[in-house]
């Protein structure tokens, strides 16, 4: 098991550099100044040399390798001109994880129970309802549920504030209040998506022999489904369900920017408009890292779901 995480970690470590290499020169090879062309030519000189960028892109490169791999991602260059990108980041971080795991807060138990639901119920007028349901979710894309509930509970209704409340202190009962729309955007998919795999699954263990054998040995139905099938069904959702947390991520960029929430999303949003260079870098560096993470975790889980499942080839003894 120990040999198994040194081996990933090791090509988490391999992908990353690959990742930040891939992302430095695109992200330099986008036509257009980042200085802009109406600047004063002394200041475009002096802030050219300050972030390297008279020099040759490889050597850039080299000296961003560099400060790199001493945890140094340099400044940022517009946005916030001449601060630390770790030190916006860390201000940003906190309402995109407050924001995301209150999403799966609710994605996680909804999605099973309507999957649960789905399965034992199968061909009924329930099944039908969460199945039409996930096909809705499933095709729709957060920001598009985002604007309509914005449109029709924020702006119609008058229920929830339009846009994030910033004037409120941070997790304050109003702020969580203005909260709750994009909470809801992007937990509508992640809740269809388990759904889904729920019902695939339970309802096939549902019909399984070992299901037959539980009943033959006296357990009730509800018994037998819920120390035997669900088990069993949770093990392929742990691909669903621990990357999930990187998907709402991905979601949460539009969603982020529609109710003004000063996220790690908008953030990643603005960088590229403006083209500052280090700050886009980190950002895409800090979520590589949560999704090869995650990808880790999906790993490292089944052995914890099924104990059966040893990682790194071992044998299990009989």
């Amino acid at each position: 098991m120990g040999k198994y995480i040194v081996k990933r970690l090791f090509a988490m470590a391999l992908t990353l550099f690959i990742i930040i290499t891939i992302s430095f020169f695109a992200i330099r090879l986008i036509p257009g100044d980042v200085l802009g062309e109406g600047a004063n030519p002394e200041l475009r000189a002096a802030m050219r040399a300050r972030y390297h960028l008279d020099k040759p892109l490889v050597e850039q490169y080299a000296i961003f390798l560099r400060n790199f791999l001493s945890f140094d991602f340099g400044e940022s260059i517009t946005l916030y001109p001449r601060r630390p990108v770790f030190e916006i980041m860390a201000e940003k971080i906190p309402m995109t994880l407050v924001l995301n795991i209150f999403s799966l807060i609710i994605t996680i138990p909804i999605g099973i129970a309507c999957g649960i639901i789905a399965a034992l119920k199968k061909n009924t007028l329930a099944d039908n309802a969460i199945s039409t349901m996930v096909v809705i979710n499933v095709s729709v894309p957060s920001f598009v549920f985002a604007s309509l509930l914005q449109y029709f509970f924020a702006y119609k209704l008058g229920w929830f504030p339009i846009l994030l409340n910033l004037k409120a202190a941070f997790m304050s009962p109003a702020q969580l209040w203005s909260m709750i729309l994009p909470v809801l955007a992007l937990s509508f998919g992640g809740i269809a998506t388990i759904a889904r795999y729920m019902r695939a699954e339970l309802f096939e263990a549902l019909g399984s022999e070992y299901m037959l054998l539980a009943r033959a040995k006296g357990l009730t139905q509800m018994q037998a489904t819920v120390r035997h099938a669900l088990r069993n069904s949770f093990i392929p959702l742990c691909n669903i369900i621990v990357p999930m947390f990187m998907n709402v991520l991905g979601g949460s960029v539009v969603v982020e920017r529609i109710f003004n929430i000063p996220g790690l999303g908008s953030l990643m949003t603005g960088s590229i408009s403006t083209s500052d260079y280090y700050l886009t870098i980190a950002i895409l560096f800090v979520y590589s890292l949560i999704n090869l993470a995650s990808v880790l975790l999906v790993d490292l889980s089944y052995g914890i779901v099924d104990p059966r499942i040893r990682m790194g080839g071992g044998k299990t003894r009989e």
